[in-house]
């Protein structure tokens, strides 16, 4: 449990500080990459969920154990990013430079797995079947208002 916290507050701690300067260096990464971006949204959108992941990834740092099935969407998030660039540069759309930025994420991916599969699960209990709240009265009809 120990390890999973250590993996997911460094991986939090790591992605907001390469993500974080992507909302101040829009036209940077136009000039050094031309061409230019012509869709902000998509940019925008990219660095808006990736932050948002950062701090779902301190959420599961807070309490694995917990949190251990947010793991799975966690590891198919890096699996996503890495797996396009793979596909990116397997159809030579990319550069080896620019393929090289998913290394970071390869290694947080291996080590998703790895927290995943050293977390324990949480014992659950088992679905008994539906139990009533209190004695049930067999009796139908209107209640009796001879008494009394």
């Amino acid at each position: 449990m120990k390890f999973a916290k250590i993996v997911f507050w460094c991986a939090g701690a790591f992605g907001v500080l390469s993500l974080a300067p992507l909302y101040f260096i829009f036209d940077l990464v136009g000039r050094q990459n031309p061409p230019p971006i012509t869709h902000p949204q998509f940019y925008y959108g990219f660095a808006g969920v990736g932050l948002v992941w950062q701090f779902a990834f301190f959420v599961i740092a807070t309490d694995p154990v917990r949190f251990r099935p947010m793991m799975i969407p966690a590891i198919l998030e890096k699996v996503s990013y890495v797996g396009a660039l793979l596909v990116l540069y397997l159809e030579s759309r990319i550069s080896p430079v620019q393929a090289a930025t998913a290394i970071p994420d390869t290694l947080l991916m291996a080590l998703f797995v790895a927290a995943f599969l050293k977390t324990p699960g949480r014992p659950t209990t088992r679905y008994v079947g539906f139990q009533a709240p209190g004695p049930v009265s067999r009796r139908r009809g209107p209640p009796d208002r001879s008494a009394g």
